[in-house]
């Protein structure tokens, strides 16, 4: 059976058609006008209905940033579009004869991980999404778990340091200020600033004026210690961060996803390293498995499709 994902970011909405083994078929992609709701809408319609056509498609699921309630239907708060309590499954059931589920980007990406990708062969898992913020999901006994108002799973802002770095969410010490590509970012400044070590990432923001994302994850590629010193210092916190979350769902496997998560084992080794250093009762029971996600960018449609098949089948 066939299945519709949509996924709405910031600066985008992509969409594809999805049959049941997670295989894309069709695809779609458009620009986002974070200001116009009623634009958003229009686009998602639109992008639903071309994919459809033709097709036996059961149900359309749509993911976006943001917390979502647990009837999977109004977004309560998206961070990045004008949405506050939007009934954005409503509009669209409205103009479309099709079952329609909403779901958080994360737990729609983390969920195409559990089903047909780095999770696949466990029962329970956590995601992290290491991009510009920290998203996460988790699958406990083969169950996205929501939480009782359908917000759960917002890793990146567990407090991982008690009075630390002010977040954008109005709280401060959340993972997202010491686990995420912007946090990566200031690491590295911090080090092109405390002397041998950063030469080269000094160079680079000499160069240009500034340091960029795009340069430290080129120097990270080319083995610059600076850059991979940096890395390490971002693992150290996810890892401690995993440990803490360990304690609590006992998972069998992280997986990784995002822009950073291309390091690889440089970012891997020392998020393992950490989470043993910090795990409590090591030794005395079974320890986790890390892994880089495997479908990249399109775990969100992925998710989103398979999710909002699955709902429509129950």
């Amino acid at each position: 059976m066939h299945a519709i994902g949509i996924d709405i970011g910031g600066t985008k909405i992509a969409g594809a058609l999805v049959d049941d083994n997670g295989t894309i078929l069709r695809s779609d992609r458009q620009p986002t006008n974070p200001h116009d709701p009623r634009e958003i809408e229009d686009v998602v319609v639109a992008m639903i209905e071309n994919l459809a056509a033709g097709e036996n498609v059961v149900a359309a699921g749509v993911a976006a940033a943001g917390f979502i309630d647990a009837a999977q239907s109004t977004v309560y708060y998206a961070p990045n579009i004008n949405w506050r309590n939007e009934p954005f499954r409503a509009k669209l059931e409205a103009r479309i004869d099709l079952p329609i589920l909403i779901e958080n980007d994360a737990n729609a990406a983390g969920w195409a991980e559990f089903r047909y990708g780095a999770g696949r062969e466990y029962t329970d898992m956590v995601t992290l999404t290491i991009g510009t913020g920290v998203g996460g999901a988790i699958v406990a006994n083969g169950s996205l778990l929501r939480g009782g108002f359908g917000a759960g799973a917002e890793l990146g802002h567990l407090r991982l340091v008690p009075g630390g770095l002010p977040c954008g969410c109005g709280a401060s010490g959340c993972i997202e200020q010491y686990g995420s590509g912007r946090a990566l970012l200031r690491i590295a400044g911090e080090i092109a600033d405390e002397g041998p070590l950063g030469s080269g990432l000094r160079a680079a923001q000499e160069r240009k004026g500034k340091l960029t994302g795009k340069d430290v994850g080129h120097l990270i590629e080319v083995g610059d210690p600076g850059a991979v010193a940096a890395l390490a210092r971002l693992g150290a916190s996810l890892g401690e961060a995993c440990a803490s979350l360990g304690a609590v769902l006992d998972p069998q496997v992280f997986v990784f996803g995002g822009g950073v998560s291309i390091a690889g084992d440089l970012l891997l080794d020392p998020i393992r390293a950490a989470y043993l250093e910090h795990l409590p009762a090591r030794g005395y029971h079974p320890e986790a498995t890390f892994a880089i996600a495997q479908l990249v960018n399109d775990a969100g449609v992925v998710g989103a499709a398979d999710l909002a098949r699955s709902a429509a089948s129950r």
